[in-house]
C-alpha cells in the first residue's frame, strides 16, 4: 500500500472522532439501594453534586442498581435518579439479574429497556447486560444481546467511535464469553468499555480494548461516596473521580488518535478445548446453537425434549436428532425447568403465567394466571404439577384441565427451585431464608427450616432438594450441607467442611448425597446416619465453581456439569472420573441422562445437546 494511500486510511478512521465536539458525561455504578439509609442517601448527594456541576450533558447508571434486585428497590433509584437534571442512561449488575423476584423483568418495567443506545456529539454508546441471569455464575452476554451489538455497531459503520458500557468487566474470569463480545465489536472504532463491579477505579485492556472501571456510588469506608466524570476532548478522553464534597480528580485518560487494539483478532486466551481429544470417546451427537440464552435444564419424554428459553419460547425438538418440531411463544422469559408427563409439558413464565401445552403439538391445553412472575421449576407426580411462583404462593395443578388443586400463599420469598416429592410432602426453599414442608394433598404447612440463615443470599432456594433415611438433604450459599428431619424439620446435622454450595443429589439406592464444592471437587457424603460421614472427595478438575447445577445419577454413572461448559462422569462409589467433555464456556444447568451412555444439555450460551459416550469393554 502507498505511502499516501496509508495516510488517508488512517485519516478515514481517526478523523471522526478529532471533529467531534468536546462534552461532559458522568458516571454512576455500584449504587446497591437496600434496607442500609445511606446508600439511599449516597444516591441522593450524587444526584445533587451532579446537577450543581457545570456542562453535565447525561448520565451514564452502570449496574448493581440494587443489592437484592428487588422492585421496591429498583423503584426508589428510579425515583432519586429522575432528579437528575441531565438526562441518563441505565444497565443492569448482576445484582438485578441473578437475585430479582420478577425474573429480571421489573427492570425494564421500572426504567424503560435493558440496553441503551444513543449518539451524542458523534459519538455512539451502547450499553448491554452482562449477567448472570438468575443462576449464579460468571457475568454472560446472552447470544441475542452479541448480536443486537453487531447490528447496531454496522448500522454506525467502522468510523464512528463507539463507548460501550456494561456492568462487568470484559476479561477472563469474570464474564464467560467475553472473547465473544471483543471479536464481536474489534472491526469498528471501540475507544472504550466503561463499568464496575470492582467498587475501584480500575484501567484494563479486554484484548487491548481499553476498560475502564469506576468506584461505587457508596461511601464504603469513607464519610462519603462518589462517581466518576468523564471528559471527551477532540483528542482525549479524561476521567475524573468526583467524591462528595471535593473537587474533581483526575485519575486516568485515553488518546483518541491512539489505536489501542489489533482489529484482526483476539488474544490467544480463547478457552482451551483439548481435554476433549484426551476422552475422544465422547462425542456430541447433535448440538443445536438456538442463539438465544437458556437458563433452565431441558425436559424429556417420548423421544422428545422440551427446552424454555430467554425470550420466552418453548421448543420442543426430536431427540434422535435435535430437529425443531415445534415453539411456543409465552409472553416473556423462560427461567424454571420445564416438566413433562402424561402427554401434556408444563412450564412458567416471567410472564406471570404458569402454562400446560400438549406435548406433541403445543397445543395450549390450559393456562393458570398468577400475580407476579413464576420462575420456579416444575415436579410433577401422578398428574399433578407443583410449582412456585414469585406471587409468595405455591400451586399444585391438575395437569390434565389446569385446575388448582390448592395454593399456598404464606411463603416471604420468591420461588425458583425444583420441588421435592417425598411420601406426603412436597418440600422447597425460597429465597426468604427458609425451606417449606407442606402436605402435598391440600397444601397445608407442615414445618419450615431456616437454620439460623440471616442473610437472604444465603437461603436454600437454588438447590434442587433430595430425601432419604428420613432426612431432607439441601446446601445453601453459606457454603454448608444440612441434613433435616423429614417429619419435624428439625436440623440433624449441618456441615462446612467440603465448601459445598447449592448443589445436591441422590444416588439411585439412595445411599449416598452427592455434591458440588466450589473447587474442583466432587464430594459423596453417606445418607445414613445422624453425623456427616464423607465416603469420598474427587478431583475433577473444574476450578473455582459456583453454578446451581446438580450432579445426578443415572444407571451407575454420576453426571455433573459446571459454569465453564464442562460436563463429566465419575463413578458413583469411588468418584473416579470416566470422562470430561467441553461444550462450550458458559453455564451448563443441570444435565439430563437418559442413561449411562447419553446425556442431554443445555447451555446459557444458548446450545441444546446431546453428549454420547462410547464405553470402553
Amino acid at each position: 500500500m502507498k505511502k499516501g494511500l496509508i495516510i488517508l486510511v488512517l485519516l478515514f478512521i481517526v478523523l471522526p472522532t478529532l471533529l467531534a465536539q468536546p462534552f461532559r458525561f458522568a458516571l454512576v455504578t455500584d449504587i446497591h439501594i437496600s434496607k442500609n439509609p445511606t446508600s439511599v442517601e449516597d444516591l441522593q448527594n450524587s444526584v445533587k453534586q451532579i446537577n450543581a456541576t457545570p456542562n453535565i450533558d447525561f448520565v451514564l447508571v452502570t449496574g448493581d442498581i440494587t443489592e437484592e434486585g428487588d422492585r421496591n428497590s429498583l423503584q426508589i433509584a428510579h425515583d432519586i435518579l429522575n432528579g437528575l437534571k441531565a438526562k441518563y442512561y441505565i444497565i443492569l449488575g448482576n445484582h438485578e439479574t441473578k437475585w430479582s423476584e420478577s425474573g429480571v423483568t421489573a427492570f425494564s418495567h421500572i426504567f424503560g429497556a435493558e440496553r441503551f443506545e444513543f449518539e451524542h456529539n458523534g459519538f455512539l454508546f451502547l450499553g448491554f447486560n452482562s449477567g448472570p441471569l438468575m443462576r449464579m455464575a460468571d457475568g454472560h452476554v446472552s447470544p441475542q444481546d452479541i448480536t443486537w451489538l453487531k447490528e447496531e455497531l454496522s448500522k454506525a459503520g467502522k468510523e464512528k467511535p463507539v463507548i460501550l458500557a456494561t456492568h462487568y468487566p470484559l476479561q477472563d474470569g469474570d464474564v464467560d464469553n467475553w472473547f465473544d463480545v471483543t471479536d464481536a465489536v474489534r472491526p469498528y472504532n471501540i475507544r472504550a468499555f466503561l463499568g464496575g463491579h470492582y467498587h475501584s477505579n480500575r484501567f484494563l485492556s479486554y484484548d487491548g480494548i481499553p476498560g475502564i472501571l469506576n468506584r461505587s456510588n457508596l461511601r464504603a469506608k469513607d464519610s462519603v461516596g462518589g462517581y466518576s466524570v468523564y471528559d471527551v476532548t477532540p483528542d482525549s478522553i479524561i476521567v475524573y473521580e468526583h467524591k462528595i464534597g471535593s473537587e474533581m480528580k483526575e485519575w486516568a485518560s485515553l488518546s483518541l488518535q491512539k489505536k489501542y487494539y489489533d482489529e484482526k483478532g483476539a488474544s490467544n486466551k480463547y478457552p482451551d478445548f483439548s481435554l476433549n481429544q484426551t476422552f475422544s470417546q465422547v462425542k456430541e451427537s447433535w448440538i443445536v446453537r438456538s442463539g438465544v440464552g437458556i437458563y433452565s435444564s431441558p425436559a424429556y419424554a417420548d423421544k422428545k425434549v422440551y427446552v424454555g428459553n430467554d425470550m420466552g419460547v418453548l421448543t420442543c425438538y426430536e431427540l434422535k436428532s435435535g430437529k425443531k418440531l415445534w415453539a411456543f411463544q409465552s409472553g416473556n422469559r423462560i427461567v424454571g425447568t420445564p416438566a413433562v408427563e402424561k402427554g401434556v409439558v408444563v412450564f412458567g413464565s416471567a410472564d406471570k403465567n404458569i402454562y400446560g401445552l400438549n406435548a406433541k403439538s403445543g397445543k395450549v391445553l390450559w393456562i393458570v394466571k398468577a400475580s407476579e412472575p413464576v420462575l420456579g421449576a416444575v415436579t410433577i407426580e401422578n398428574g399433578i404439577a407443583y410449582i412456585g411462583a414469585s406471587d409468595h404462593t405455591f400451586r399444585a395443578i391438575e395437569i390434565k384441565t389446569g385446575k388448582v388443586c390448592w395454593a399456598y400463599n404464606q411463603v416471604k420469598g420468591y420461588i425458583e427451585t425444583r420441588p421435592l416429592i417425598e411420601g406426603n410432602k412436597v418440600i422447597f426453599g425460597a429465597w426468604d431464608n427458609t425451606l417449606y414442608a407442606l402436605d402435598k394433598t391440600d397444601g397445608k404447612e407442615l414445618w419450615k427450616w431456616t437454620g439460623g440463615l440471616t442473610r437472604m443470599h444465603f437461603s436454600p432456594a437454588a438447590v434442587w432438594p433430595v430425601a432419604a433415611y428420613g432426612k431432607v438433604f439441601i446446601t445453601d450459599p453459606e457454603r454448608a450441607m444440612t441434613a433435616i428431619d423429614l417429619e419435624t424439620g428439625e436440623t440433624v446435622w449441618r456441615t462446612k467442611q467440603s465448601m459445598v454450595r447449592e448443589t445436591i443429589s441422590l444416588s439411585e439406592d439412595k445411599k449416598r448425597v452427592y455434591s458440588k464444592t466450589m473447587n474442583d471437587s466432587i464430594v459423596c457424603f453417606a445418607a445414613q446416619g445422624n453425623k456427616p460421614h464423607q465416603l469420598w472427595a474427587s478431583n475433577v478438575g473444574f476450578g473455582y465453581e459456583h453454578a446451581p447445577s446438580m450432579p445426578v445419577e443415572k444407571d451407575g454413572i454420576v453426571f455433573g456439569s459446571t459454569k465453564s461448559g464442562l460436563i463429566f462422569a465419575l463413578k458413583p462409589l469411588t468418584g473416579k472420573v470416566l470422562w470430561k467433555h467441553k461444550v462450550g464456556n458458559s453455564l451448563i444447568s443441570t444435565v439430563v441422562p437418559l442413561n449411562r451412555h447419553q446425556v442431554l444439555f443445555t447451555a446459557t450460551g444458548g446450545e441444546i445437546g446431546l453428549l454420547e459416550w462410547i464405553e470402553k469393554k
